[in-house]
């Protein structure tokens, strides 16, 4: 079972998050940062919930702690302060997600599971979605047990999209991440390349690869997340 710390020092904060995470995940608790890099000593965590405020060590210190410490575990900041220089020293200390409070469990549901998918394929450099499987490794691509002849750019595209379902990136992070930030290519270079892996994947019922006009592409998982692997 995937193992969440929650390190959060309001007591009936820990109440509701535990009651509602506790039939999916192991919680771990500890009320502030100190208290938690004792529980890190003993115990391992999959994911942490965190909070900004908190006594003896705050979330701010900690992530920064453990990072330095080269601990990769994904995390997500909670708080009740929401500005912009808020934000911006949460994730420049290294956190994953940004959530205020107060917390909708649903919108927390729905970080975790998306962290977790994330870390598991950053760890197994794998993606597997139905009969669809990618390996980063081998920079392959298998569906219904047969190779598909991938050009390691649609490769790279493919995977990127496909790390982030749902997650709409724009042309220019697309041009920025594929391509290179020196490169002469264009925006139709994309559309290209999105236009050829849609006539390699046009049998595959498990994902489909989606223009969001004005802004650029996502890939949308037709299947359930449950389903894959």
């Amino acid at each position: 079972m995937v193992t969440i710390l929650l390190v959060e020092d309001d007591p009936a904060v820990r109440l509701l998050v535990k009651a509602k995470l506790r039939n999916r995940y192991r919680i771990l608790e500890a009320c502030d940062g100190e208290a938690a890099l004792q529980v890190l000593d003993t115990a391992h965590a999959d994911l942490m919930i965190v909070d900004i405020c908190m006594p003896r060590m705050d979330g701010i210190t900690f992530v920064r702690t453990i990072r330095g410490q080269q601990d990769n575990t994904p995390v997500i900041m909670l708080t009740a302060m929401n500005t912009f220089d808020h934000k911006k020293k949460g994730f420049s200390s290294g956190i994953d997600e940004y959530l205020t409070k107060p917390i909708d469990c649903e919108e927390l549901e729905w970080h975790i599971e998306a962290l977790l998918r994330r870390a598991r394929i950053s760890a197994e450099q794998r993606i597997v979605i139905g009969d669809l499987e990618l390996s980063e490794e081998k920079h392959s691509a298998v569906l219904n047990g047969a190779p598909v002849d991938l050009t390691e750019t649609e490769f790279k595209l493919l995977f990127k999209l496909l790390s982030y379902p749902g997650v709409v990136f724009t042309r220019q992070q697309l041009m920025d991440d594929i391509w290179g930030f020196d490169s002469d290519s264009d925006y139709s270079t994309i559309k290209t390349y999105i236009s050829r892996l849609r006539t390699k994947f046009e049998d595959c019922q498990d994902f489909e690869l989606i223009a969001v006009r004005g802004l650029g592409y996502k890939a949308e998982i037709r299947k359930d997340e449950a389903d894959q692997k």
